[in-house]
């Protein structure tokens, strides 16, 4: 990892939305557990008490939280990776990943999660 390189983790952003394909879970929202994790390069930002020199953690926060809430998934893969594609979106972005875990999927398991990860082409 480079010197420059700064690590934003949010961790256990707690959410409801509509997750699976049974009837039950179709009609209910359930609890999911979102922790995002996203190196990009803090240069500027290091040397700099300028806000747009930084990567708008809220921004991310509030994207992902408009998502979740606000739409149905079938299958924790598609919603992990549309919330993926928000943690991954910003240009500077060198690298994200995205655990959802969806708590009582399983009944002898704390829960069942999904795990995607961005890498930005060093050729671009």
């Amino acid at each position: 990892m480079k010197p420059e390189t700064a690590i934003i983790r949010i961790k256990n952003l707690r959410l409801r939305t509509f997750i699976g394909i049974k009837e039950d879970e179709i009609q209910n929202r359930q609890d999911v557990i979102v922790n995002v994790v996203i190196h990009y390069c803090a240069a500027r930002s290091r040397n700099s008490d300028n806000v747009e020199d930084a990567l708008n953690y809220r921004t991310i926060t509030k994207q992902i939280i408009e998502l979740i809430e606000n739409h149905r998934f079938s299958l924790l893969e598609n919603l992990t990776s549309q919330t993926l594609a928000i943690a991954s979106a910003h240009p500077w972005v060198e690298f994200a990943s995205v655990e959802i875990d969806k708590p009582h999927a399983l009944r002898f398991a704390d829960s069942v999660s999904m795990e995607l990860c961005y890498q930005k082409d060093n050729l671009s």
